[in-house]
Order: C-alpha cells, then sequence, then structure tokens
C-alpha cells in the first residue's frame, strides 16, 4: 500500500495533536491546519507540514491544501477535527456569538472538505472523517450554538457519503463525550461539566483524547471501505444517549 497522507483540522493541541501524532505512528504522512503553531505536535511527526490559519477562510484553506500536494503529491484523509464551543445561556448568545460557532464547526468542515475532494477523487481512494459530538444527544442548556452546529456535521456527514460513494470515499463522524482538553478544562471544567458527565457513564472516569484514537483508526482503514454515512458515539456508555 502506498504510503497515505492525512490532513487533520484543530492539531495543535488536545484531540487534533493526538489524532495527528496517531496517524504518523501507522505510517501516514500527515499534515496539521490550525489557527495556533503546532511546535508540540510538529516535535514528534517527522516531515510535519504546519499550516497555521482558519478553517472558515476560504483562501487559507485552498493555499493550505495546495501547500499539501506540493510536499506530499496526494492526499486521502480529511479529519475535520477543529471547532468551538463557548457555553453560554441562549438568552445572552449574540448573532455574532452563533454565526461564529457555525463558521468554524459547519462552514469549515464544508470548505475543508470542499477544497479537499478534488485530490481525493484524484487519489481514487478517501477518508473523511468529522469529529462532532455526543452532546448532540446529552443537549446541554448552555451550549445550544454548539448542538445545533454538531447536528448540522452529522447530516452533513450521512448526505456527503452517498454523495461520494462511487469515487471510493467514505465519510463518517465520530460523537465522542466530553473529553478532557485544555480547552475543555477552560470552558465546563470549572462548572463540574467532567463530574456531571462522568456520573451519566457506563465507564466511570472522563474520556480522555487517547480513548478516542482506536476508533479513528478503524474509520480510515482499508478494510473499512463497507462503512460510510455513520456516526459512531464513544461516550463511555453513557445513560443519557
Amino acid at each position: 500500500m502506498q504510503t497515505r497522507t492525512a490532513l487533520v483540522t484543530g492539531a495543535a493541541q488536545g484531540l487534533g495533536q493526538e489524532f495527528a501524532v496517531a496517524l504518523a505512528g501507522h505510517g501516514y504522512r500527515v499534515a496539521g491546519l490550525d489557527l495556533e503553531p503546532q511546535p508540540r505536535t510538529a516535535e514528534q511527526i517527522p516531515d510535519y507540514v504546519e499550516l497555521v490559519g482558519d478553517v472558515s477562510d476560504p483562501d487559507t484553506v485552498r493555499e493550505g491544501l495546495e501547500r499539501i500536494i506540493d510536499r506530499c503529491g496526494a492526499l486521502h484523509v480529511v479529519v475535520n477535527n477543529a471547532g468551538v464551543y463557548p457555553a453560554k445561556p441562549f438568552e445572552e448568545t449574540t448573532l455574532e456569538d452563533w454565526r461564529r460557532v457555525m463558521r468554524v464547526n459547519l462552514e469549515g468542515p464544508f470548505l475543508v472538505t470542499h477544497s479537499a475532494l478534488p485530490y481525493l477523487k484524484a487519489a481514487g481512494w478517501g477518508r473523511i472523517v468529522n469529529i462532532t459530538s455526543a452532546a448532540v444527544l446529552t443537549a446541554p442548556p448552555t451550549m445550544v450554538p454548539y448542538v445545533a452546529s454538531k447536528m448540522g456535521l452529522i447530516g452533513f456527514t450521512r448526505s456527503l457519503a452517498a454523495a461520494v460513494a462511487r469515487h471510493g470515499i467514505t465519510v463518517n463522524a465520530i460523537a465522542p463525550s466530553m473529553v478532557r482538553t485544555a480547552t475543555a478544562e477552560r470552558t465546563v471544567g470549572a462548572d463540574g461539566g467532567f463530574e456531571y458527565v462522568r456520573s451519566g457513564q457506563a465507564v466511570v472516569r472522563t474520556q480522555v483524547p487517547a480513548d478516542l484514537v482506536s476508533t479513528l483508526l478503524y474509520v480510515v482503514d482499508e478494510g473499512s471501505g463497507f462503512l460510510t454515512g455513520q456516526t459512531l458515539n464513544v461516550s463511555g456508555g453513557s445513560a443519557y444517549l
């Protein structure tokens, strides 16, 4: 099998960093796109292609993909992981709050996937993985825009899977529970969010990024070509789902 190339968005830290390092460990050439520089990711991955910019900016995305092709020659896997999840009462949510969440969480995957699709088709094989959330079912009341965006991403996954299947490309989503990352600690950790989610799980511990790696590797595997349009719920057996 030829060496595959993967793009991971939101690769500077947390779940995206874990995914990028895991893919590199399984023989992929890896590129990462994030608003921030990615030194901790780059130091763990040989020949890492670091792309700094906004996933919701069309020029940034297009130029980043051109750099990947220039460096690696092809693209096979896209992991749409970048996302934002501000917690705020709905009555205090502004239109700009709503639009920012939608730009990053829903328009970002659209732009990245739309720009990457010609390269995946040219490769004759592809895997698109969208990171959604189990929150679409638990529906936390202070995260209305986030839940709406992630539910939209599930619809995007299902419909796109049907649109690209004839090109040998699969599209699936992974829905984690609340993952302990630095961003989550700042956003919901102080309010007891981890404890609340953990109390309703069969696996009574807080999810960490490493818990999602085996699912990602399964979805992108050469042998998973019959799996498409699906959302894999990895939430520790949550009683709320």
